[in-house]
């Protein structure tokens, strides 16, 4: 299967996250923690991220993300569809068929089509 693109990696990470591994789950949490540190001037939260686990120093976490948070999240989305081919439910507007906000929309928010 084709890896997919940023916009639907990131529908899957976002809406079946359930269906992560939990090293995954920890890259990202990671990835999510680095951002927010950007502006610790000092290290003292990043000294407390590590603490608590939000930041990881494993290898088998940090190589996940060696590439990139974008090619991290297309990994895993592939992933998920791979082995849950079933258990995704992408849901793409009837008529300019681009991906909708949430599994559960009922309106495109690209053309603003209604499908109720």
């Amino acid at each position: 299967m084709n890896s997919p693109n940023a916009e639907t990696a990131n529908y899957i990470i976002t809406y079946y996250s359930n269906l992560l591994t939990d090293n995954e789950r920890q890259a990202l949490q990671h990835c999510r923690s680095t951002i927010k540190l950007e502006d610790d001037i000092d290290g003292k939260r990043t000294k407390m991220y590590y603490k608590t686990g939000w930041l990881s120093a494993d290898p088998n976490i940090l190589g996940l993300l060696e590439n990139g948070y974008e090619q991290f999240a297309a990994n895993c989305a592939a992933r998920i569809l791979n082995e849950n081919p079933n258990g995704v439910y992408l849901n793409n507007c009837p008529v300019c068929g681009r991906l909708a906000r949430t599994p559960y929309a009922k309106q495109c928010k690209w053309c603003g089509h209604n499908w109720r």
